[in-house]
């Protein structure tokens, strides 16, 4: 049997590539005092009711993911011979249309494949890219910071979409029916039409975004004469029915490349707001990535997920890791020991984040330092459940190479997909287009992602330069997590992931804990109240028994708001033979298997 694990190098470094960057940045905005980000409070993707779901349970298949149409999708693939790759296509396919606001083929994302056969596991990197005519200040104007509501308006944060060369990639390996096939059930619901989901027509009431009002197809599309869409109201797209054939007949070259690819330039290009820089270049140049995947232990498991420019290999596995010197089970998933613990845990887990997770290969710096076992231990000999909150600083994983803090605005909109299939291929997925509704720009039928916001506000800081600040052909961080969990003997045990802008890494990590660690099954893990710090204040879930935490939280020194942490966590828990699925009773997603 072969080792799932396939483990980075340890040690860093800093190349030629790190100075030209360096350089670049100098030469582009100067070494000047940076202006200060604000940051206004925010949870833009609100909340929309919650509503109970029971734990699924199948023995041939699972498939979890954040549509009844989606997931139904993904069923009808495996049920006709597809494997875990398959279903994910037609899942992807499927949220395009009816979970617009989230993800979709204008977007990006992260996949973990796990081959049961030969027992390895494989990641594939579809983040977006930012155009060669980008520069490191592109959202600084007029020498100050644009606000986070300006700056995801328009053509400046659109990246190259690459969650379907991604797919294509992945299907090209381990796709056992034809891609043709596989776009089927979306390509009839766009041209039949879907009955519009209380989320999404809530989405639109709240009128978040500048762009359904100003972008004359995304306007038309979601206000049809002027009017928001209404739940149950039944909304055909033509235009992506469409798109999809085109794919589905020529592959990702029909988007790449041709009518689209003109169709999404001048869509960014000529936009009335925020005109971006992309070129037919770009997209024709896109290339995903198959990288090593960022594994660590914990306890008796090992837990996988994406090596940078996802911060879940990184930054989730550090919190996992300095907790693992506490017994987690002494106390109770929504106790005070343990989301003081937690909420520790997680400060200096994000402290580094903020310092040293980026696009690291871009740069050529290895993460191994950060996920160092003895690195790791110092930093825990701080935490304990006597000891009172405090801001963390970051460490010095890589000596003196260090960085300035970055900025960047991490919104919220974002799918996960979880599947397993009848011969135990398996299937994590994150997949987003970053604030809900991306970009606001629709072209051909679906939405365009605003992932640019994922790079340093401001590029320096104090003459010091920030890892994460943007660069012609680099990738922008991601806090999406698609994780697996590995028995001690190689075996998958858990698969999970979550949209939730930077709070995945703590609603992944947190469900982690609460199966592993506390025993609860994949659907009472996700049930658990929510618990987030991301190195400023430790939010507890409104309208839960978690939230009377608030004063004991307070006393130990925490800032604490009491907020709606709308996770939308999809699993599969393999137990005894058996496969059980967990959907986020906060949003609208099933788990359906057989």
């Amino acid at each position: 049997m072969m080792n799932p694990l396939k483990k980075i190098s340890q040690g860093g470094r800093f190349t030629l590539r790190s100075c030209i960057l360096l350089a670049f940045i100098t030469a582009a905005v100067g070494c000047a005092q940076s202006p200060q980000v604000v940051l206004e409070d925010r949870e833009p993707e609100a909340a929309t009711g919650v509503m109970a779901k029971n734990l699924a349970v199948g023995e041939q298949f699972m498939v979890a993911a954040a549509n009844p149409h989606a997931a139904n999708a993904g069923k009808r693939i495996i049920e006709q011979g597809g494997s875990a790759i398959d279903a994910a296509i037609a899942i992807q396919a499927m949220l395009t249309l009816v979970e617009p606001q989230s993800s979709g083929i204008g977007g990006g994302g992260f996949i973990l494949y796990w081959d049961n056969t030969a027992k390895q596991l494989y990641t594939f990197d579809g983040r977006e890219v930012a155009p060669q005519k980008i520069t490191p200040d592109v959202f600084i104007e007029n020498g100050e910071p644009m606000k986070w509501r300006d700056a995801v308006v328009g053509g400046k944060a659109v990246g190259v979409p690459g969650i379907l060369k991604a797919l294509e990639d992945a299907h090209a390996q381990f796709g056992t029916l034809p891609w043709s096939q596989l776009f089927d059930d979306s390509i009839n619901l766009s041209n039949t039409g879907f009955k519009v989901s209380p989320r999404l027509a809530t989405l639109i009431e709240l009128d978040l975004h500048p762009g359904l009002n100003e972008f004359a197809q995304a306007q038309a599309y979601f206000k049809p004469n002027g009017k928001p869409l209404a739940e149950g109201e039944l909304r055909k797209n033509k235009k992506l029915a469409s798109t999809l054939t085109k794919i589905a007949q020529q592959g990702t070259d029909a988007f790449y490349t041709g009518e689209i690819a003109r169709n999404i330039v001048n869509a960014v290009n000529e936009v009335s707001i925020n005109p971006g820089k992309l070129s037919g270049a770009d997209l024709a140049q896109y290339t995903a990535i198959q990288r090593q995947p960022m594994c660590s232990s914990y306890r008796v498991y090992e837990v996988c997920s994406m090596a940078p420019p996802s911060s879940g290999g990184v930054t989730m596995m550090q919190i996992l890791k300095l907790l693992e010197g506490f017994t987690l089970s002494d106390y109770a998933p929504e106790s005070l020991e343990f989301a003081h613990l937690f909420a520790q845990a997680s400060a200096l887990a994000f402290a580094d984040r903020a310092d040293y997770v980026a696009d690291l290969s871009f740069m050529g710096i290895d993460a191994a330092p950060l996920v160092d076992a003895d690195y790791l231990r110092n930093r825990a000999a701080t935490l304990g459940t006597d000891v009172g909150y405090t801001e963390a600083s970051s460490g010095r994983p890589y000596g003196d190479l260090s960085y300035a803090s970055d900025d960047a605005f991490e919104l919220d909109s974002t799918s996960h997909i979880a599947i397993v299939d009848k011969q135990g291929n398996a299937v994590s997925m994150t997949s987003s287009i970053e604030f809900m509704f991306g970009s606001g720009i629709m072209v051909d039928g679906f939405l365009l992602n605003n992932q640019l916001t994922d790079f340093a506000i401001n590029p320096i800081k104090d003459g010091v330069v920030v890892l994460n600040a943007a660069a012609p052909g680099k990738r922008p961080r991601s806090a999406m997590s698609p994780t697996m969990v590995f028995t001690n003997d190689g075996e998958l045990n858990l698969i999970v992931g979550s949209p939730g802008g930077s709070r995945i890494i703590n609603y992944v990590a947190q469900t982690i804990i609460n199966v592993l660690d506390f025993n609860l099954d994949i659907q009472e893990s996700i049930d658990v109240a929510r618990i987030t710090n991301r190195n400023d204040f430790t939010s507890l879930e409104k309208g839960t028994n978690i939230s009377q935490l608030k004063a004991p939280l307070e006393a130990l020194g925490h800032t604490v708001r009491v907020v709606d942490l709308n996770s939308g966590l999809h699993g599969i828990q393999i137990e005894n033979g058996k496969l059980l699925g967990g959907a986020d009773p906060r949003r609208e997603g099933i788990a359906i298997g057989k």
